[in-house]
């Protein structure tokens, strides 16, 4: 029998993606993804075990998470899931600040900001806030891109077809990977003219944001065509296209989202965002050391 080759590539390949520059500092992944622990302080969110309700609620969810692991954390005060209402710029501050900076006081891990909108952005900056991660690519606040430019920090530009209240309402493309490719392409031209330097850009495909089953799965798989060898945040922690393939509740997608990851793996992701850290981790630890034997 002749011998089998081993195929370049794929999972059990060592694991290989670009650092972020944080300004503050350079997060880089050591032989897995990094992985960013979700903090929702909206009532609202997608996932009812993820939500908390008030400071010390907060700030614990948050420490376990650094508990088990995480490398970075992603605060949001305002709901993006499918049909989500705005919330005004004063409520999502309030839901926010308080958090942060008692966070900012408790840990030096990487801290970013889940915001659409500059003035939220420069008040979280200002508390000791990293990067911004701006689901509209900076699309909604002209303000948002200079501001990132100004202070030197991180920003995540993520696509979205649509808004949160009208993006699953028949989402549509022609070919996904290159339109999505071209469309963040587009923005990271803009926000290096404005002034971002390009190693503090991060792209985000959006996973769930605008798109189909179909779109979802062909992006997952294309995911290394699609950051143009920028560094990559995968957000795919429990969303409903798990529950597309297997009709599993929010509450029982942890396998799924876990499989995720393998597409983060194989297509490069520096970042995935994610609502189960101790489970990420030890998967992610686990790919590590089967890729390094």
């Amino acid at each position: 029998m002749n011998p089998v080759e081993k195929p370049e590539g794929g999972l059990t390949a060592p694991f290989v993606a670009p650092d972020w520059d944080l300004g503050r500092m350079v997060v880089s992944p050591n032989g897995r993804p990094l992985v960013m622990g979700i903090l929702n302080l909206t009532p609202d969110s997608f996932f009812p075990g993820s939500r908390t309700k008030g400071l010390d609620a907060a700030v614990s969810r948050a420490m376990k998470m650094i508990a088990a692991g995480c490398d970075l954390l992603d605060l949001g005060a305002e709901s993006t899931r499918p049909g989500a209402q705005p919330v005004t710029a004063d409520e999502e501050q309030d839901r926010l600040l308080p958090v942060l900076k008692a966070l900012r006081g408790e840990t030096d891990l990487p801290l970013t900001v889940d915001t659409v909108r500059a003035v939220t952005a420069a008040a979280a900056l200002d508390a000791g806030a990293d990067a911004i991660n701006d689901i509209s690519a900076a699309s909604l606040d002209p303000d948002m891109m200079p501001l990132a430019a100004a202070a030197g920090c991180g920003l995540v530009l993520m696509h979205m077809q649509g808004t949160p209240r009208t993006m699953q309402k028949d989402p549509n493309y022609r070919d996904v990977l290159a339109e999505v490719r071209g469309w963040l392409a587009a923005r990271c031209r803009l926000a290096e003219e404005a002034g971002v330097a390009p190693g503090r850009l991060m792209v985000d495909p959006g996973i769930g944001f605008g798109k189909n089953l179909v779109h979802n799965l062909a992006l997952l798989k294309g995911l290394s065509e699609v950051s143009g060898d920028r560094p990559l945040l995968l957000g795919a922690s429990r969303k409903r296209f798990i529950a597309s393939v297997t009709g599993a509740s929010v509450e029982d997608r942890l396998g799924g989202s876990l499989a995720a990851l393998a597409a983060a793996w194989q297509g490069g992701a520096t970042v995935v965002r994610v609502h189960d850290v101790a489970a990420t981790v030890q998967f992610l630890e686990v790919m590590k050391s089967i890729a390094e034997t």
